[in-house]
């Protein structure tokens, strides 16, 4: 079997917070440079480090598909792909704005993506790969539940559950 592509797309709020973060840590690090004269190098170094720290710690994050292949689930990101084995999910279900109302444990705040670990009542503590909230999909692992929104939710999850099954058959 070919593998499935699947893209992300941003939605319309990460694209508007990502502008705007990216646009106060480019001031910031201009005003920090431009301070230097008149108040040394620390200020700078600071302001310069933190925007540049920010971008650096965020960007790695950014999430550039997924792909269902006979036996995994791959999760692009820029810094580092994400596999998750079919033989360890339990479940992949459609749950709208699963991200609404989750706090975050350590993730981003929808600055080039919602990445990292989440809470909620219904989830629990669950991880994020995720560009478009609206888009949600749930995969259960048998101790971990992730977050993903490809750019057809209802494909991927017939996909994926028709895969899930084949897999089942194998074992």
């Amino acid at each position: 079997m070919a593998p499935i592509e699947f893209r992300a797309p941003w939605s319309r709020s990460l694209k508007i917070t990502t502008i705007v973060a990216t646009a106060v840590m480019t001031v910031l690090g201009t005003v920090g440079v431009w301070l230097a004269s008149d108040y040394g190098w620390m200020l700078p170094i600071i302001m310069v480090g933190g925007a540049i720290l920010a971008l650096l710690t965020t960007v790695p994050y950014v999430v550039r598909g997924y792909t269902l292949t006979q036996d995994e689930i791959i999760v692009r990101q820029l810094g580092k792909v994400t596999r998750l084995r079919l033989d360890d999910v339990q479940s992949v279900d459609g749950k709208p704005d699963a991200l609404k109302g989750a706090w975050r444990l350590l993730a981003s705040a929808g600055i080039f993506s919602y990445s990292g670990w989440y809470w909620s009542r219904e989830l629990k503590r669950f991880h994020a790969m995720a560009s478009d909230p609206s888009r949600t999909v749930v995969i259960r692992l048998r101790h971990k539940t992730f977050v993903i929104t490809p750019h057809d939710p209802q494909q991927f999850i017939m996909r994926a559950r028709t895969l899930l099954k084949t897999t089942a058959h194998r074992a």
